[in-house]
């Protein structure tokens, strides 16, 4: 099989407003590739390029792209060890488009099998029930949405927080007083705090039972991870510290989280963040799947990583849920309320709408 041609489409999906601690999104900056072959089969990618986080943009993602196009011609898409050693040998870095063109030869791949993508991988199907986002607002805001999303019968929150350490922990005090201490609150500060910050708001958030704190402080204070654990009974997510399986063996080495939140948009997709889950699993660190604001299509491939990750305990599969205005992917993923299942079909499952792709731009590299 020969790669003959290479689609790249600027996806751009509008969406509400969206706000963390380093930034705020209005429309998800994700790029969709198609890799055509010689043959009846073809893979499809897609990646979301979040710049304040991984420190790519759409553009800079586009124009990877076109470079990783060119230097796939002709070559054999079956073998995706080489095809992506060839673009990490191309540039360092730029895991996000990278990730996209990754899912694309394992769509592809699945599809010549004549299997699902989970059974490629060799998983299995389990159950998959993913949390829901809230964005930095007022205490008052925060707890009005939360209740209404309990209500909704949401199973877990995920709040954002990383600002000044007396108001997160207000915010999180005003969700519990809507919501009661039945629900897991999972909190993301983003790389907000210092060190001294998070342990003020750590300590300050421990009575209000938080199952867990994603990336509490700035990458370049891993060395104080461990310290930090010291200091608080809320478990440690490493998320901005853990872009492949070299950073997550240092981390578990030297006790420095609790857990990993995996993310294709960090690890340059399924190939580096298999080999994450399995050192994780080698320190009994159990792992998140998480994402940017990848459409249902991306998010299907994450699934498809999840059957076949047994460490992989915690989802994080919501980002479609918490803003997108336009849906614009045929199969994929579907939600039964916040449970996840897989649709029917080999590889991902999934396509993006042929009519919302005529209004996004193009360019084809054959």
């Amino acid at each position: 099989m020969t790669i003959t041609e290479i689609e790249i489409y600027r996806l751009s999906i509008p969406m509400e407003p969206f706000v963390i601690a380093t930034g705020t999104m209005d429309y998800a900056q994700n790029t969709f590739i198609r890799v055509r072959t010689d043959s009846e089969h073809f893979g499809v990618g897609e990646c979301s390029a979040f710049p304040m986080i991984v420190g790519e943009t759409q553009n800079t993602c586009i124009a990877l792209a076109k470079d990783f196009a060119k230097i796939w011609l002709g070559k054999d898409p079956l073998q995706i060890a080489e095809r992506m050693a060839e673009l990490h040998l191309y540039i360092a870095g730029n895991a996000t488009i990278k990730s996209a063109f990754d899912m694309a030869l394992y769509d592809l791949a699945a599809k010549a099998a004549g299997q699902p993508l989970y059974q490629f991988l060799g998983g299995k199907v389990r159950d998959i029930v993913t949390d829901i986002t809230l964005g930095i607002a007022s205490p008052e805001e925060m707890a009005a949405k939360a209740l209404k999303l309990h209500e909704g019968g949401a199973v877990a929150l995920k709040v954002k927080l990383g600002k000044k350490p007396q108001d997160d922990v207000a915010r999180i005090k005003a969700i519990r007083q809507a919501v009661g201490f039945d629900i897991p609150i999972r909190i993301d500060a983003n790389q907000g705090w210092t060190y001294e910050e998070a342990v003020e708001a750590l300590q300050g958030l421990e009575p209000l039972k938080i199952q867990f704190c994603e990336q509490p402080m700035r990458t370049y204070n891993d060395h104080l991870l461990a310290q930090l654990r010291s200091e608080t009974i809320v478990p440690i997510m490493a998320d901005e510290s853990v872009y492949n399986h070299h950073d997550a063996e240092r981390l578990c080495r030297t006790d420095s989280c609790d857990y990993i939140n995996i993310k294709f948009s960090k690890s340059s997709g399924i190939t580096e963040s298999l080999k994450i889950q399995a050192v994780a699993q080698e320190y009994n660190i159990p792992c998140m799947i998480g994402g940017m604001l990848e459409s249902r299509l991306a998010l299907a491939a994450k699934a498809h990583f999840a059957y076949a990750a047994p460490n992989v305990k915690f989802f994080d599969l919501d980002t479609c849920m918490v803003g997108h205005l336009e849906d614009p992917v045929i199969g994929g993923i579907r939600y039964d309320g916040y449970q996840i299942h897989i649709g029917e079909g080999f590889g991902i499952g999934a396509d993006m709408d042929p009519a919302f792709l005529e209004t996004c731009d193009k360019w084809v590299v054959s």
